[in-house]
C-alpha cells in the first residue's frame, strides 16, 4: 500500500476551545516507514494558545523518522489481541485485517486523557471529486429531541450538510442535519474550510450519509460516523500553512 498521510489536531482546552492542526504523520506500513513533522498550525497554536510541544517530539523544526509507528499514535490503536477487536473495527466500518493507519484514519485517535485527535488528509481525485469521513462533533450538547433522533439513525441514511455562518464558538461551521430537519451535530472544525470550499464551488455535487450509527455504550466521540462527498474545482484541500510541515 502506498504512503498515507494523517494529521494530528490539538484543542485548546483552557480558553478558546479552538482546534489546531499541529502535526503531520506520513506512513508506509508495507515498508515500515513513519515520519512525523510539526506543521504551521503548531506555530500558530503556540502563539495563540500556548501549545506545549509533545514530549515525544521536543523540537518544533525537526524531522522525526522511525521504522515503527510512534508511541503517540500506536497508543491510540486498540490491541489486536483484545477479544473485542473485531467488533471495534467493524464499528469503524473497517475489515478485520485493518492496519493501524487505517484504524487511526477512522477512529479519530481519541483518548480521554488528552486533547488530541487524528484525521486523514483529504485526497482529491484527478476529476476533483473527494470523499472524507469523520465522527460527528458536538452532538452531546444538543437537546433531548435531537439526541433521540440520533438514536434512530440508520447505517447509510442520507443526511444534509449545511453551512453555518454565525456559530458562537467558531464563526464558520458545517452542520449535519437529518432529512426530517433534526440538527444532529457538526463536522470537525479543522476540516470546515475545505468542506465549505466544496459546498461553494460545486453546490450540486456534495452530499453526505451516515456510515455507521454505533449504539451505546460506544464512546461518545465515536457514536456517528459520517461520509461526505463533493468536488473541489480549483481548491487544494488542506493546502493552507496550518497543514504545511515546518520541515520540507
Amino acid at each position: 500500500m502506498s504512503e498515507r498521510t494523517l494529521f494530528l489536531a490539538w484543542q485548546d482546552g483552557k480558553f478558546s476551545r479552538q482546534w489546531f492542526p499541529v502535526g503531520r504523520l506520513d506512513a508506509n506500513v508495507d515498508h515500515a516507514f513513519y515520519r512525523f513533522r510539526y506543521t504551521g498550525g503548531a506555530e500558530r497554536a503556540q502563539q495563540e494558545a500556548g501549545f506545549p510541544l509533545l514530549l515525544e517530539f521536543p523540537r518544533l523544526e525537526a524531522d522525526y523518522r522511525s521504522s515503527e509507528l510512534f508511541p503517540l499514535f500506536q497508543n491510540r490503536v486498540m490491541n489486536r489481541k483484545r477479544p473485542d477487536f473485531v467488533d471495534y473495527v467493524h464499528g469503524l466500518d473497517l475489515p478485520d485485517e485493518a492496519d493501524p493507519i487505517q484504524i487511526l484514519a477512522a477512529n479519530g485517535g481519541y483518548r480521554a486523557t488528552d486533547s488530541y485527535e487524528v484525521f486523514p488528509k483529504i485526497e482529491k481525485g484527478a476529476d476533483g471529486n473527494f470523499r472524507c469521513r469523520f465522527f460527528l462533533h458536538g452532538w452531546r450538547h444538543l437537546n433531548a429531541d435531537a439526541q433521540t433522533r440520533i438514536g434512530r439513525l440508520r447505517d447509510q441514511e442520507e443526511v444534509y450538510v449545511t453551512l453555518e455562518m454565525t456559530n458562537p464558538a467558531t464563526g464558520l461551521a458545517v452542520q449535519i442535519q437529518t432529512k426530517d430537519y433534526y440538527m444532529i451535530g457538526w463536522a470537525p472544525r479543522y476540516i470546515v474550510f475545505d468542506l465549505a470550499a466544496a459546498m461553494a464551488q460545486a453546490p450540486d455535487r456534495y452530499g453526505a450519509a451516515v456510515v455507521r450509527a454505533n449504539p451505546r455504550p460506544v464512546t461518545s466521540e465515536q457514536r456517528v460516523l459520517v461520509e461526505m462527498r463533493g468536488r473541489l474545482k480549483d481548491h487544494e484541500p488542506m493546502g493552507s500553512r496550518d497543514f504545511m510541515p515546518l520541515v520540507p
